[in-house]
């Protein structure tokens, strides 16, 4: 099978594609033969060595996909030979085959095609674990989502509307603020060309926001902290920005709010059944048409160095996913 490796950590235009050997399906896990792989930023931290983990070389990146069952290992149970799934196996999906232990695999609904499949799991189970579980978001409360158009950032916006929340999405530029208008954004903030911390205080009657979602870090940090309501929740979800901000800790005490940390694959991890039941949760408001994915970029297997250098460079809007030619 085909794979595109990454053989030293290093820039991203460093990896190859090369034909490497088949997996085969140990006790307890599955083969897929992938149709689909997941763009995530961390992508491109991992190929250079920068992520919180370090997989042993050489390997593939790709920690999302969506493909068809092709062998069992022994003692798998509720998944079959020719099934479409939807799988998280952190690392390796960028071939044409991927070895994935069962428990991190998920049915695929019908009426989800393979390339919403692929950009599926990661963005939304991160947004829900987020707003849901580490957020405690209610009902009519205000939420900003920084980063707004980006892989994450849109399904907060998706999700933070499905929750009963008031949106405010906050992005770069106008093109991207109406791309979240269109998920369900109620305000938004072009953070290129506005105080962030003004227009959150014009746009909540000088109260705030209660819950901010930030996956990108950088300079906005603090205002967004600043822009908080009492009692604020700020969900640390990544660094796309590049820097990890600091903040002063006197804001958390003025308004009792909290920075509250946010790793959707080791709560996975650590609570295995909370995190299937979350992903089910998420499939059903897909198959009732309560999430739309969106798909703005598509690259195949060959092209997979400049499919993860749009998406680390803040290109993309939405989910960029490489396919199998």
């Amino acid at each position: 099978m085909k794979a595109v490796l990454c053989k030293e950590f290093g820039p991203v235009d460093q990896l190859v594609l090369e034909d490497v050997a088949s997996p085969h399906a140990g006790a307890g896990q599955v083969v897929i033969a992938v149709k689909a792989c997941g763009v995530n930023f961390p992508d491109g931290l991992i190929v250079q060595g920068k992520y919180q983990t370090k997989p042993p070389l050489p390997f593939s990146p790709g920690l999302e996909v969506a493909g068809v069952i092709q062998e069992v290992g022994a003692g798998v149970e509720n998944l079959a030979l020719g099934q479409n799934v939807i799988a998280f196996p952190g690392v390796g999906g960028m071939a044409q085959e991927v070895l994935v232990e069962s428990w991190l695999v998920f049915p695929m609904p019908d009426s989800m095609s393979f390339a919403d499949g692929a950009g599926f799991l990661i963005t939304y189970a991160t947004s829900h674990h987020a707003l849901k579980t580490r957020g405690g978001l209610k009902p009519g409360e205000t939420l900003l989502v920084l980063g707004a158009a980006g892989g994450v950032g849109l399904t907060a916006v998706e999700i933070g509307k499905v929750m009963g929340a008031r949106v405010i999405a906050a992005a770069s530029s106008d093109e991207k603020l109406a791309l979240c208008r269109d998920y369900g954004a109620d305000e938004t903030i072009n953070y290129a060309t506005e105080n962030l911390r003004d227009r959150i205080k014009a746009l909540t009657a000088g109260k705030g926001v209660n819950v901010v979602y930030d996956p990108v870090g950088g300079e906005l940090a603090e205002q967004a902290v600043r822009g908080m309501a009492w009692l604020g929740r700020y969900l640390v979800v990544g660094f796309a920005a590049g820097d990890i901000p600091r903040i002063p800790l006197n804001l958390l005490l003025l308004k009792s709010s909290a920075l509250i940390g946010v790793y959707w694959g080791a709560a996975l991890k650590a609570d295995p059944a909370k995190g299937r039941a979350d992903v089910a949760e998420l499939l059903d408001w897909y198959s009732a048409g309560k999430l739309k994915p969106c798909v703005s970029a598509t690259y195949t297997l060959d092209k997979a160095a400049e499919a993860i250098a749009h998406v680390t460079g803040r290109q993309a809007k939405g989910k960029t996913i490489v396919v199998m030619a």
